[in-house]
């Protein structure tokens, strides 16, 4: 059995891997589990670069087009860098399939579309990630499919707005870009109660600070661009949850191409290798930084999971193992103040992305949640102020150093 310990700092209970992982400890699962050698004896997987593969004769091609043998037939279907990928993650986040997909955003629109159809309804948080929140108010509707939102500090009424045609349930959490938590056990515990798929946007903590299948997701998205990457180089995303619903996955993926290029998924499991000791070292940037933010006189407020300020600070010790590597953070001032912040930054990033080994940061209400109205951003914690720093793997002293000297710049 899995040292479960590994997982999570103090002496809370740890999200488990799968059970079936080769190995005791994440890292090890991390890095060890590959695709099997060819006859060249490669020590580092190589990359897959055809669209198709050969059949050894026309019963095999007859079986794998009928499901009935398991194998690669064309690389919008399956390919070993992309499968390899997917493994890998299956046995962090302890699920049982997955899928590789082009983008994080085609792996949200399809973890939701192959799972509902016209006259169903979601039920969703309402702090999401601009793009996702568009999907759900732009893009169902045309075929007839709704929503709800529902506030991450309103949980106990959230089995209010389940109707008959409900068949799902979407969150992030920590959410994009407020950090807000929601209560993973208590949703997984709704959605069984009424029979409806739980399904986590993992993204910002990634599988080594949170694992939502122990708290009763079915359904657990990543876009892999992010932390996964870790080095702003591609683009990923994957779905992960039970066989099952993975089927329904593969059948709608299969017919409309959102489908990983075997390089990406060469780089982004060769990056799962180093999640590990990334992920600590940005965690530790973090709450280091946030503290730092929080004692600045010129800071009006500061929001990060692990810092005792943060509203949620005993569910974040309870479901994540670390604090993660954003945080978000308003100077007196204003939107003024934070233009003027910004522009005068000279080494953190001015850039949508987040994840990187550089620090990034940038002003959401004003970019990635810009089409969300003013009312909008006010109910998804997004003030005119915020912005969003993604602490990258600089030493903590020269991104204090770089802040410290835009914060006296940015002062009138």
């Amino acid at each position: 059995m899995p040292d479960a310990n590994h997982f999570v700092a103090d002496s809370h209970d740890s999200p488990k891997p799968n059970e079936n992982a080769p190995y005791t400890h994440f890292e090890t699962n991390a890095i060890r589990t590959q695709t099997p050698r060819s006859a060249q004896k490669e020590h580092a997987v190589p990359i897959f670069a055809t669209s198709s593969f050969i059949f050894d004769d026309a019963e095999e091609a007859r079986a794998l087009f009928a499901s009935e043998k398991e194998g690669n037939i064309y690389s919008r279907y399956s390919n070993p860098n992309n499968d390899e990928f997917i493994q890998k993650l299956c046995l962090l986040e302890g699920t049982e399939d997955g899928m590789a997909m082009a983008s994080g955003m085609a792996a949200m629109f399809l973890s939701i579309a192959s799972f509902v159809r016209s006259g169903d309804h979601i039920l969703a948080c309402r702090s999401l990630f601009g793009s996702t929140h568009q999907i759900l108010t732009q893009i169902l509707p045309r075929w007839g499919i709704t929503h709800t939102y529902a506030d991450w500090d309103d949980l106990e009424n959230w089995e209010n707005y389940i109707t008959p045609q409900t068949k799902m349930i979407f969150v992030e959490s920590p959410s994009n870009p407020g950090l807000d938590l929601l209560d993973l056990e208590k949703l997984g515990k709704l959605a069984k109660k009424h029979n409806l798929l739980l399904n986590v946007d993992n993204c910002f903590a990634t599988p080594y600070l949170q694992n939502p299948a122990k708290w009763g997701a079915d359904i657990i998205t990543h876009s892999a661009t992010k932390f996964i990457d870790g080095q702003g180089r591609v683009l990923g995303g994957a779905i992960l949850g039970r066989k099952d619903l993975i089927q329904e996955v593969r059948y709608m993926a299969r017919h409309t191409g959102p489908a990983m290029s075997p390089f990406h998924g060469w780089v982004l499991s060769k990056s799962l290798e180093t999640l590990a000791v990334r992920m600590e070292k940005h965690c530790q940037n973090a709450l280091e930084i946030a503290t730092f933010l929080e004692q600045h006189p010129q800071t009006e407020w500061v929001k990060y999971p692990f810092l005792p300020s943060h509203p949620q600070y005993e569910l974040a010790k309870k479901q994540m193992r670390l604090g993660g590597g954003l945080l978000t953070f308003e100077l007196k001032g204003g939107q003024t103040r934070a233009v003027r912040f910004l522009d005068a930054l000279k080494m953190i990033s001015l850039t949508p992305n987040l994840g990187d080994t550089r620090s990034i940061i940038t002003h959401p209400a004003t970019t990635t949640h810009s089409k969300l109205s003013d009312q909008e951003q006010q109910k998804v914690s997004i003030t005119k102020g915020l912005v969003r720093l993604s602490v990258g793997l600089e030493h903590v002293e020269d991104i204090k150093a770089d802040l410290t000297q835009a914060i006296a710049a940015s002062e009138e």
